[in-house]
Protein backbone atom coordinates (compact mmCIF):
# COMPACT_ATOMS: atom_id res chain seq x y z
CA UNK A 1 0.00 0.00 0.00
CA UNK A 2 1.28 3.27 -1.03
CA UNK A 3 0.48 6.93 -0.35
CA UNK A 4 -1.12 7.71 -3.41
CA UNK A 5 -1.94 11.62 -2.82
CA UNK A 6 -2.29 14.10 0.19
CA UNK A 7 -4.66 16.63 0.55
CA UNK A 8 -5.40 19.52 2.88
CA UNK A 9 -8.37 21.75 3.94
CA UNK A 10 -8.33 24.48 6.60
CA UNK A 11 -11.22 24.63 9.09
CA UNK A 12 -13.41 28.09 9.15
CA UNK A 13 -16.63 29.79 10.80
CA UNK A 14 -16.37 28.20 14.77
CA UNK A 15 -12.34 29.08 15.66
CA UNK A 16 -12.78 29.28 19.43
CA UNK A 17 -11.89 32.62 20.98
CA UNK A 18 -8.01 33.09 21.69
CA UNK A 19 -5.15 34.45 20.03
CA UNK A 20 -1.74 35.97 20.22
CA UNK A 21 -0.93 39.17 19.75
CA UNK A 22 -5.17 39.73 18.75
CA UNK A 23 -8.19 38.42 19.19
CA UNK A 24 -9.09 35.13 16.93
CA UNK A 25 -12.25 35.44 15.11
CA UNK A 26 -15.00 32.51 13.90
CA UNK A 27 -13.53 33.06 10.61
CA UNK A 28 -10.35 32.87 11.23
CA UNK A 29 -7.93 29.74 10.23
CA UNK A 30 -5.39 28.03 12.67
CA UNK A 31 -5.99 24.40 12.34
CA UNK A 32 -6.20 22.64 8.88
CA UNK A 33 -7.26 18.93 8.18
CA UNK A 34 -4.95 16.54 5.72
CA UNK A 35 -5.98 13.08 4.79
CA UNK A 36 -3.18 10.60 3.24
CA UNK A 37 -5.04 8.77 -0.14
CA UNK A 38 -3.61 5.39 -0.73
CA UNK A 39 -3.05 2.94 -3.77
CA UNK A 40 -5.49 1.07 -2.36
CA UNK A 41 -8.34 3.53 -1.70
CA UNK A 42 -8.19 3.57 1.90
CA UNK A 43 -7.23 7.14 3.82
CA UNK A 44 -5.89 8.46 6.68
CA UNK A 45 -6.82 11.54 8.66
CA UNK A 46 -4.80 13.78 10.54
CA UNK A 47 -5.09 17.79 11.78
CA UNK A 48 -2.22 20.40 11.61
CA UNK A 49 -2.40 23.04 14.26
CA UNK A 50 -1.21 25.46 11.14
CA UNK A 51 -2.91 27.72 9.09
CA UNK A 52 -4.35 26.20 5.25
CA UNK A 53 -1.93 28.16 3.39
CA UNK A 54 1.43 27.36 5.60
CA UNK A 55 -0.03 23.42 4.94
CA UNK A 56 -0.41 24.26 1.11
CA UNK A 57 2.75 25.78 0.66
CA UNK A 58 4.69 22.78 3.28
CA UNK A 59 3.24 20.33 1.30
CA UNK A 60 4.34 21.60 -2.01
CA UNK A 61 7.99 20.21 -0.27
CA UNK A 62 6.77 17.45 1.12
CA UNK A 63 4.26 15.50 -1.30
CA UNK A 64 6.94 14.47 -3.90
CA UNK A 65 9.11 12.96 -0.78
CA UNK A 66 5.79 11.22 0.32
CA UNK A 67 4.14 10.05 -2.46
CA UNK A 68 5.00 6.31 -3.57
CA UNK A 69 6.50 5.56 0.04
CA UNK A 70 4.85 3.19 1.82
CA UNK A 71 1.41 3.97 3.99
CA UNK A 72 2.68 1.78 6.77
CA UNK A 73 5.15 3.04 7.56
CA UNK A 74 4.84 6.19 9.35
CA UNK A 75 7.19 6.37 11.84
CA UNK A 76 10.36 6.13 9.06
CA UNK A 77 8.07 7.86 6.44
CA UNK A 78 7.94 10.91 8.75
CA UNK A 79 11.91 10.76 9.87
CA UNK A 80 12.30 10.82 6.12
CA UNK A 81 10.29 14.09 5.65
CA UNK A 82 11.69 15.57 8.39
CA UNK A 83 16.14 14.70 7.17
CA UNK A 84 15.35 16.34 3.61
CA UNK A 85 13.61 19.53 4.98
CA UNK A 86 16.32 20.62 7.70
CA UNK A 87 16.60 23.68 5.34
CA UNK A 88 13.55 24.59 4.79
CA UNK A 89 11.63 25.33 7.89
CA UNK A 90 13.27 22.15 10.56
CA UNK A 91 10.56 23.37 13.27
CA UNK A 92 8.03 25.78 11.57
CA UNK A 93 5.27 25.01 8.91
CA UNK A 94 6.81 22.16 7.20
CA UNK A 95 7.77 20.43 10.95
CA UNK A 96 3.88 21.05 11.63
CA UNK A 97 2.65 19.79 8.41
CA UNK A 98 4.50 16.41 9.12
CA UNK A 99 2.79 15.99 12.24
CA UNK A 100 -0.19 15.91 9.90
CA UNK A 101 1.24 13.47 7.86
CA UNK A 102 2.21 11.18 10.50
CA UNK A 103 -0.86 11.09 12.56
CA UNK A 104 -3.03 10.27 8.66
CA UNK A 105 0.00 7.55 8.47
CA UNK A 106 -0.95 6.00 11.77
CA UNK A 107 -4.39 6.09 11.37
CA UNK A 108 -3.68 4.12 8.08
CA UNK A 109 -1.49 1.66 9.47
CA UNK A 110 -4.11 1.12 12.17
CA UNK A 111 -6.81 0.19 9.58
CA UNK A 112 -4.79 -1.81 7.81
CA UNK A 113 -3.87 -3.97 11.18
CA UNK A 114 -7.14 -3.73 12.12
CA UNK A 115 -5.70 -2.39 15.55
CA UNK A 116 -6.10 0.54 17.08
CA UNK A 117 -3.45 3.36 17.19
CA UNK A 118 -2.80 2.98 20.81
CA UNK A 119 -1.58 -0.39 20.64
CA UNK A 120 0.34 0.19 17.65
CA UNK A 121 2.19 3.00 19.75
CA UNK A 122 3.49 0.27 22.37
CA UNK A 123 0.26 -0.95 24.24
CA UNK A 124 -2.74 -0.23 25.86
CA UNK A 125 -2.02 1.08 29.45
CA UNK A 126 -5.54 2.28 30.17
CA UNK A 127 -9.07 1.66 28.53
CA UNK A 128 -9.96 5.60 29.18
CA UNK A 129 -8.20 8.86 30.63
CA UNK A 130 -9.60 11.87 32.10
CA UNK A 131 -10.44 14.79 29.49
CA UNK A 132 -10.05 18.33 31.36
CA UNK A 133 -12.29 21.51 29.82
CA UNK A 134 -9.87 24.27 28.79
CA UNK A 135 -11.28 27.67 28.41
CA UNK A 136 -9.94 31.08 28.49
CA UNK A 137 -9.94 33.50 31.98
CA UNK A 138 -12.46 36.40 31.55
CA UNK A 139 -12.51 39.35 33.42
CA UNK A 140 -14.48 39.88 35.82
CA UNK A 141 -14.65 36.30 35.88
CA UNK A 142 -18.65 35.80 35.92
CA UNK A 143 -18.70 34.22 32.19
CA UNK A 144 -15.52 32.26 32.69
CA UNK A 145 -17.78 30.99 35.87
CA UNK A 146 -20.83 30.45 33.52
CA UNK A 147 -18.45 28.33 31.31
CA UNK A 148 -17.26 26.59 34.36
CA UNK A 149 -20.39 25.64 35.88
CA UNK A 150 -21.77 24.21 32.57
CA UNK A 151 -19.44 22.17 32.37
CA UNK A 152 -19.22 20.80 35.25
CA UNK A 153 -23.09 19.71 34.32
CA UNK A 154 -22.05 17.99 31.94
CA UNK A 155 -19.46 15.68 33.36
CA UNK A 156 -16.30 17.33 33.63
CA UNK A 157 -14.28 16.87 36.87
CA UNK A 158 -10.75 18.50 35.61
CA UNK A 159 -10.48 22.15 34.00
CA UNK A 160 -7.71 24.72 32.96
CA UNK A 161 -8.38 28.50 33.15
CA UNK A 162 -5.66 30.12 30.95
CA UNK A 163 -4.65 33.45 29.19
CA UNK A 164 -7.33 36.71 29.01
CA UNK A 165 -6.25 38.75 32.08
CA UNK A 166 -4.08 36.22 34.06
CA UNK A 167 -0.68 38.12 34.55
CA UNK A 168 -1.31 41.07 32.74
CA UNK A 169 -3.28 43.38 34.45
CA UNK A 170 -2.22 42.56 38.80
CA UNK A 171 -1.92 39.95 41.58
CA UNK A 172 -5.55 41.07 42.50
CA UNK A 173 -6.77 39.89 39.40
CA UNK A 174 -4.83 36.95 39.18
CA UNK A 175 -5.70 35.25 42.41
CA UNK A 176 -10.11 36.91 41.65
CA UNK A 177 -9.37 34.85 38.99
CA UNK A 178 -8.60 31.77 40.46
CA UNK A 179 -10.30 32.08 43.32
CA UNK A 180 -13.85 32.44 41.33
CA UNK A 181 -12.77 29.29 39.09
CA UNK A 182 -11.97 27.02 42.11
CA UNK A 183 -15.11 27.76 43.92
CA UNK A 184 -17.38 27.35 40.80
CA UNK A 185 -15.93 23.60 40.52
CA UNK A 186 -16.09 22.92 43.99
CA UNK A 187 -12.86 21.39 46.17
CA UNK A 188 -13.02 17.75 44.58
CA UNK A 189 -12.28 18.68 40.86
CA UNK A 190 -8.61 19.04 39.39
CA UNK A 191 -8.05 22.97 38.22
CA UNK A 192 -4.95 24.00 36.68
CA UNK A 193 -3.81 27.20 35.80
CA UNK A 194 -2.09 28.37 32.13
CA UNK A 195 -0.31 31.74 31.97
CA UNK A 196 -0.11 31.51 28.37
CA UNK A 197 3.33 32.66 28.05
CA UNK A 198 3.87 32.39 24.58
CA UNK A 199 1.60 35.12 24.02
CA UNK A 200 3.23 38.30 22.29
CA UNK A 201 5.59 39.80 24.54
CA UNK A 202 4.68 37.90 27.70
CA UNK A 203 6.15 40.29 30.63
CA UNK A 204 5.94 37.89 33.38
CA UNK A 205 9.36 37.29 34.70
CA UNK A 206 10.52 34.57 37.28
CA UNK A 207 10.09 36.75 40.27
CA UNK A 208 6.40 36.67 39.10
CA UNK A 209 5.66 33.31 38.54
CA UNK A 210 7.45 32.37 42.07
CA UNK A 211 5.02 34.70 43.92
CA UNK A 212 2.10 33.62 41.19
CA UNK A 213 3.17 29.75 42.29
CA UNK A 214 2.97 30.29 45.73
CA UNK A 215 -0.56 32.12 45.45
CA UNK A 216 -2.05 29.23 43.20
CA UNK A 217 -0.98 26.48 45.98
CA UNK A 218 -3.33 28.16 47.96
CA UNK A 219 -6.10 27.07 46.19
CA UNK A 220 -5.07 23.32 45.41
CA UNK A 221 -3.75 23.71 41.84
CA UNK A 222 -2.80 20.93 39.66
CA UNK A 223 0.25 22.70 37.20
CA UNK A 224 1.12 26.38 36.45
CA UNK A 225 1.56 26.20 32.45
CA UNK A 226 3.40 28.35 30.58
CA UNK A 227 4.77 30.98 33.24
CA UNK A 228 7.66 32.24 31.36
CA UNK A 229 8.47 32.49 27.51
CA UNK A 230 8.58 29.48 25.70
CA UNK A 231 13.16 29.45 25.95
CA UNK A 232 13.52 30.22 28.97
CA UNK A 233 15.04 26.60 29.87
CA UNK A 234 17.24 28.18 33.28
CA UNK A 235 14.34 30.43 34.64
CA UNK A 236 11.84 27.43 34.59
CA UNK A 237 14.33 25.12 36.19
CA UNK A 238 14.57 28.47 39.35
CA UNK A 239 11.14 28.48 38.89
CA UNK A 240 10.62 24.83 39.18
CA UNK A 241 12.92 23.98 42.30
CA UNK A 242 11.28 26.67 44.77
CA UNK A 243 7.78 26.05 43.53
CA UNK A 244 5.08 25.23 45.53
CA UNK A 245 2.68 23.38 42.84
CA UNK A 246 4.16 21.86 39.28
CA UNK A 247 5.55 23.02 36.39
CA UNK A 248 4.51 22.48 32.98
CA UNK A 249 5.32 23.80 28.92
CA UNK A 250 6.58 23.54 25.97
CA UNK A 251 3.67 23.35 23.82
CA UNK A 252 5.46 25.38 21.13
CA UNK A 253 8.86 22.96 20.77
CA UNK A 254 8.58 20.69 18.34
CA UNK A 255 10.81 17.53 17.67
CA UNK A 256 12.64 15.20 20.18
CA UNK A 257 15.50 17.32 20.05
CA UNK A 258 13.96 20.52 21.03
CA UNK A 259 12.24 18.83 24.06
CA UNK A 260 15.82 17.78 25.59
CA UNK A 261 17.57 20.61 26.53
CA UNK A 262 14.76 21.81 28.99
CA UNK A 263 14.62 17.88 30.35
CA UNK A 264 18.44 17.80 31.12
CA UNK A 265 18.06 21.44 32.92
CA UNK A 266 14.94 20.01 35.00
CA UNK A 267 12.80 22.55 33.96
CA UNK A 268 9.47 20.77 33.98
CA UNK A 269 7.15 18.54 36.02
CA UNK A 270 5.18 18.17 33.27
CA UNK A 271 6.01 18.11 29.19
CA UNK A 272 3.50 19.69 26.68
CA UNK A 273 3.77 18.48 23.26
CA UNK A 274 1.14 19.23 20.42
CA UNK A 275 0.99 16.71 18.46
CA UNK A 276 -0.49 18.47 15.87
CA UNK A 277 2.45 20.50 15.76
CA UNK A 278 5.49 18.74 17.54
CA UNK A 279 6.15 16.26 14.26
CA UNK A 280 3.19 13.76 15.17
CA UNK A 281 2.37 10.56 17.21
CA UNK A 282 5.89 9.58 16.12
CA UNK A 283 7.66 12.43 17.91
CA UNK A 284 5.10 12.42 21.15
CA UNK A 285 6.04 8.81 21.59
CA UNK A 286 9.47 9.42 21.58
CA UNK A 287 9.11 12.53 23.87
CA UNK A 288 7.00 10.65 26.33
CA UNK A 289 10.12 8.16 27.09
CA UNK A 290 12.39 10.72 26.98
CA UNK A 291 10.11 12.31 29.65
CA UNK A 292 9.92 9.18 31.39
CA UNK A 293 13.51 9.22 31.65
CA UNK A 294 14.31 12.16 33.30
CA UNK A 295 11.07 11.59 36.04
CA UNK A 296 8.61 13.92 33.79
CA UNK A 297 5.11 13.45 33.17
CA UNK A 298 3.54 13.81 29.60
CA UNK A 299 0.26 15.65 29.27
CA UNK A 300 -0.47 16.55 26.29
CA UNK A 301 -1.35 20.23 24.46
CA UNK A 302 -4.70 19.47 22.77
CA UNK A 303 -5.90 23.18 21.65
CA UNK A 304 -7.32 21.21 18.56
CA UNK A 305 -9.89 19.20 16.65
CA UNK A 306 -11.57 16.00 16.89
CA UNK A 307 -8.84 14.33 15.19
CA UNK A 308 -5.93 15.83 17.39
CA UNK A 309 -7.96 14.82 20.48
CA UNK A 310 -7.75 11.52 19.24
CA UNK A 311 -4.42 11.09 18.41
CA UNK A 312 -3.83 12.14 22.32
CA UNK A 313 -6.29 9.83 23.25
CA UNK A 314 -4.38 6.58 21.87
CA UNK A 315 -1.02 8.37 22.67
CA UNK A 316 -2.81 8.52 26.15
CA UNK A 317 -2.96 4.64 25.92
CA UNK A 318 0.59 4.25 25.09
CA UNK A 319 2.16 6.23 27.44
CA UNK A 320 1.86 5.09 31.25
CA UNK A 321 1.78 8.44 33.10
CA UNK A 322 -0.20 10.33 30.81
CA UNK A 323 -3.44 10.22 32.24
CA UNK A 324 -5.02 13.34 30.93
CA UNK A 325 -5.78 14.91 27.82
CA UNK A 326 -6.87 18.36 26.87
CA UNK A 327 -10.62 19.09 25.73
CA UNK A 328 -11.63 22.62 24.65
CA UNK A 329 -14.94 23.51 26.35
CA UNK A 330 -17.58 24.19 23.69
CA UNK A 331 -15.33 23.93 20.19
CA UNK A 332 -17.13 22.78 17.30
CA UNK A 333 -14.20 21.53 16.11
CA UNK A 334 -13.61 18.62 18.58
CA UNK A 335 -17.82 18.27 19.36
CA UNK A 336 -19.09 18.93 15.66
CA UNK A 337 -16.61 17.19 13.53
CA UNK A 338 -17.07 13.54 14.28
CA UNK A 339 -20.21 11.38 13.68
CA UNK A 340 -20.44 9.74 17.01
CA UNK A 341 -20.25 12.60 19.75
CA UNK A 342 -18.04 12.48 22.37
CA UNK A 343 -19.29 11.14 25.52
CA UNK A 344 -17.91 10.95 29.60
CA UNK A 345 -18.68 8.18 31.59
CA UNK A 346 -20.25 8.69 35.18
CA UNK A 347 -16.89 9.45 36.54
CA UNK A 348 -15.88 11.83 33.56
CA UNK A 349 -13.42 9.57 32.00
CA UNK A 350 -13.07 9.32 28.14
CA UNK A 351 -13.14 5.81 26.27
CA UNK A 352 -9.93 5.40 24.34
CA UNK A 353 -11.22 4.16 20.91
CA UNK A 354 -10.76 0.55 20.46
CA UNK A 355 -11.19 0.58 16.54
CA UNK A 356 -9.07 0.33 14.18
CA UNK A 357 -6.73 3.01 13.49
CA UNK A 358 -8.01 6.82 15.27
CA UNK A 359 -11.12 4.48 16.12
CA UNK A 360 -12.65 8.41 14.12
CA UNK A 361 -15.50 9.02 12.00
CA UNK A 362 -15.73 12.45 10.71
CA UNK A 363 -19.83 13.96 10.40
CA UNK A 364 -19.06 14.47 6.33
CA UNK A 365 -21.68 17.78 6.68
CA UNK A 366 -19.63 19.25 9.68
CA UNK A 367 -16.56 18.68 7.34
CA UNK A 368 -18.08 20.01 4.61
CA UNK A 369 -19.96 23.17 6.40
CA UNK A 370 -15.82 24.42 8.47
CA UNK A 371 -13.98 23.20 4.98
CA UNK A 372 -16.14 25.59 2.56
CA UNK A 373 -17.12 22.19 0.89
CA UNK A 374 -13.01 21.28 -0.09
CA UNK A 375 -12.63 18.61 -2.03
CA UNK A 376 -10.90 16.07 0.12
CA UNK A 377 -11.49 12.83 -1.64
CA UNK A 378 -13.90 11.85 1.63
CA UNK A 379 -16.82 9.43 1.02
Amino acid sequence: MRIREIRCAGLRGATPAGGWATELTPEDNVHTLVVVHTTEDLYGVGSVFTSEALVRASLDVLAPLAIGESALEPERVSEKLHQHTFWQGRGGAITHTISGIDIALWDLLGQATRQPVGRLLGGRHRERVRPYASLLMTDPPAEMVDQLISLREQGFRAFKIGWGPFGRRDARTDESVVRAAREAIGDDALLAVDAGGSDAFWRGDLAWARRTATMLAGYDVAWFEEALEPDAAEDFASLRATSPVPISGGEVLTRRQSFLPFLQAGSFDIVQPDVTKVGGLSESRRIGWAAQDHGVRLIPHGWNTAVGLAADLHLAAALPETDLVEYIGGSAYVDDLVSDPWQLDSEGMLAIPAEPGLGLRLDPDAVARYTGNADLGLP
